[in-house]
This record gives structure tokens, sequence and C-alpha cells, in this order.
């Protein structure tokens, strides 16, 4: 069973990131950016996600994202956005949240490029008040049980591609993008956790 992960613990894990995925090379991109919120429930860690709107024409309706958005012209800066977006999107705003920073970029073929910010959820009793003209789920996914799938499908020390990268947990598929976010987090949380907290499942290769 894991432990809760602490501010001190994501901290290990955002100081132990060898070279976090690097913003594009190239101009063309739109910049965006998210949280991955992480809080504690019962004494376990659990991250939270959001099921898009199903909305025609939206590209993203339906699928699993994490809380965040466009950086727009007005914020001071794509960590300002993803505290913008959260507040907007599900309620959430800057003070109860302790960023930890960011860990890495992510492009879509969209021409999205991601910024990722890892971050703590320390109200996470409060109420969450989506917007659903955005969002219609709030997903509060097990940390264990995300590791569980990871070490399970042997995603462990390899990049899959996109039609195998896939998360089935509680009632939907985290693919895409936000996969490939999730399986960046998971790699870096099994450098930092003992094997023998590691779920049932056989130890990572290379362990």
């Amino acid at each position: 069973m894991l432990p809760e992960f602490t501010a001190d613990f994501l901290k290990k894990i955002h100081e132990g990131i060898d070279g976090p995925p690097a913003p594009p090379p190239a101009q063309g991109y739109v910049s965006t950016s998210v949280f991955l919120l992480i809080f504690n429930q019962s004494g376990q860690p659990f991250m939270l996600a959001v099921v898009k709107a199903d909305t025609d024409g939206y590209p993203w309706a339906n699928q699993v994202a994490l809380p965040g958005g466009h950086v727009d012209a007005s914020d001071s800066g794509p960590l300002g956005a993803a505290f913008r977006e959260l507040q907007e999107e599900v309620g959430i705003s800057p003070d109860q949240v302790t960023c930890i920073g960011s860990i890495g970029h992510f492009q879509t073929i969209s021409s999205k490029d991601i910024e990722v910010f890892l971050g703590i959820w320390n109200n996470h009793e409060n109420i969450v008040n989506h917007d659903i003209r955005e969002i219609s789920k709030i997903l509060k996914l097990p940390i264990e049980q995300l590791l569980d799938i990871h070490i399970s499908r042997q995603y462990c020390n390899r990049t899959p591609d996109v039609f195998d990268l896939l998360y089935p947990v509680q009632d939907v598929v985290i693919w895409g993008v936000t996969a490939r976010i999730l399986h960046h987090f998971l790699e870096q949380v099994i450098k930092q956790v003992p094997g023998s907290l590691l779920s049932p499942y056989e130890a990572a290769p290379g362990r």
C-alpha cells in the first residue's frame, strides 16, 4: 500500500526528473498549461482529473484530461494560466494548492504545447464546483490503481505508442496526451517508491 504523497515526496519526484520533456523547438504551437493535482484521502494518494463535456465540434469531447487550458495574454505566464483554469473549471482557488513545479512539456497532434505543473490540493474535502459547459465529470483516481495498471501492462522503462498506452480506470480510459503525461509521472513515482510498497504486482523491470 502506498503512503500519502507529501509535499516533500513530490519535491523528490520533481527534483529527480532527468531531462524533463522540453518545449517544442519550432514555432506554431499554442501554449497551454494544466495541473497534475495530487491529494491524500484516508491515507492514500489520489489524482484529480476531469472528463470533458460532450459538446458538438469540441475536439476534446468525452476525453479524460487534467484541469487546465490555453495561456491567455492576460495571464502572468503558464503557471498563472494553470491556476486560473483550475479555478474556472473546477472551482479550486490558488490558496488551496501548493505548486511543486513544472514536470515538462507535452505536444499534441493538434499543435498544442502543454506544460504540466505538479501540485498538492490541500483542501480536497471542499466540494468541487465544475463548469458543466466544459466538464461533464470529476474523477478522483487512486494512484495505487494507476500504478497497478502501469506495471501490469509492462509500461515501465519504455514508451508505448499511442495505441498501446491506455489506462482503463473506474469507468473511463485514459489515452492520448493525458496518458503520456500520466506515464511520465508514474515513471518518476516508481523511481522514488521502495519496491516493497509498489502494489501486489511484480516489481518494475530494472529495479
